[in-house]
């Protein structure tokens, strides 16, 4: 079936980008994506800032912005979906074309810029019954004055709705977001999630994460892990895309605007990643992602420090019977090199 499914992601790859993308939707939707089934295998399995994952391996933010097809996913082998990213209001993103693929470096770019139904029928959708753990990946509107009660305004809504929140920060398509990174903008904004979440949490709370980008020196590294920290955050996901543009880019669209992922952005991810891990002497949970395509990927990102990933572009040209081959091979090498968990293997580069 797996085989199927992934002639399947090659057909649709003959299709414009987001034309592809819709009806990959659509056919989850229709109950015809992968299922996976089988054993857990418990090398795999992770505790994430209090959350029992089956495997560590999760959906990026992007693949589900409306949060339609969460319960598939997970079916598929995923040990966690992130949906969104949802901002309060409706809004339609960037012009297109906004999405191009770079088939010859198996990556990416993309400038959609928060396309997405708003938080409303976002919460009504994320309400239904779910099949595991399910995040919701906060955003601003555009337009916004003030962006900062974006963010605490998809807090609040989502509350008790999902597992844990996701704030991105990083994304290169909303103009000005990224300074939100900056170590007194994200003060404020940090502050303003704290006193928030102490209003909501009577009855019980839930991890909130911050997504950074690839794009930072090892200063921006260091205040972002101090500021976390100091403001109860429960971890980091390093990272979004990059608007680096690597010398070793083949494809005709390289030169185009926006984030580039996928496997050119492995290298600049991970060496980020360890930058956090070694900056970080709490006890802030490590999420890697980008570039993320094979196990041997997923396995260099938990050595840098990692304690779960979270891939989407490999889903484009590897298809969604990916996730059941990456479970399989990382459980290999684990107990190849004499590890039980990923948290033995954690950090060990």
């Amino acid at each position: 079936m797996s085989l199927l499914h992934d002639l399947g992601a090659r057909a649709f790859r003959l299709l414009e980008p987001e034309q592809a993308h819709r009806l990959t939707l659509k056919a989850l939707q229709a109950g015809l994506g992968p299922r996976e089934g089988g054993l857990r295998d418990p090398a795999l399995s992770v505790r994430l800032a209090g959350m029992d994952l089956p495997n560590c391996i999760g959906l990026a933010a992007g693949f589900d912005k409306d949060a339609e097809t969460f319960n598939p996913m997970l079916a598929a082998g995923f040990g966690f979906v992130e949906c969104g990213t949802v901002t309060p209001l409706p809004q339609i993103g960037n012009p297109q074309p906004r999405l191009f693929r770079l088939q010859a470096d198996r990556a990416v770019i993309n400038r959609m810029g928060f396309n997405n139904g708003g938080l409303e029928s976002f919460a009504q959708r994320l309400g239904a019954p779910r099949s595991g753990i399910v995040g919701a990946n906060l955003g601003a509107n555009k337009d916004s004055e003030d962006r900062v009660g974006d963010y605490v305004a998809g807090l609040t809504r989502l509350w008790g709705l999902c597992d844990y929140f996701t704030v991105n920060v990083s994304s290169p398509n909303t103009p000005g977001l990224r300074t939100l990174q900056s170590r007194d903008a994200l003060e404020d904004l940090a502050g303003r999630l704290r006193e928030a979440r102490d209003g909501l949490k009577a009855a019980r709370d839930y991890p909130v994460f911050l997504k950074v980008a690839p794009d930072l020196s090892e200063r921006e590294v260091i205040d972002i892990v101090s500021v976390a920290a100091r403001f109860g955050l429960n971890g980091i996901i390093v990272s979004n895309t990059t608007v680096s543009r690597p010398d070793t880019l083949r494809s005709s669209a390289r030169a185009e605007t926006g984030g580039l992922s996928g496997a050119p952005l492995m290298a600049l991810s991970t060496l980020t990643l360890q930058r956090f891990h070694e900056a970080n002497t709490t006890d802030l949970a490590l999420i890697g992602a980008g570039g993320i395509g094979s196990a041997a990927d997923v396995y260099a990102k938990v050595r840098a420090g990692a304690c779960a990933v979270q891939l989407y572009t490999a889903l484009v040209y590897r298809g969604p019977g990916l996730v059941r081959r990456l479970k399989r091979e990382l459980a290999q090498r684990l107990r190849a090199d004499g590890f039980a968990s990923i948290f033995e293997a954690r950090g060990a580069a």
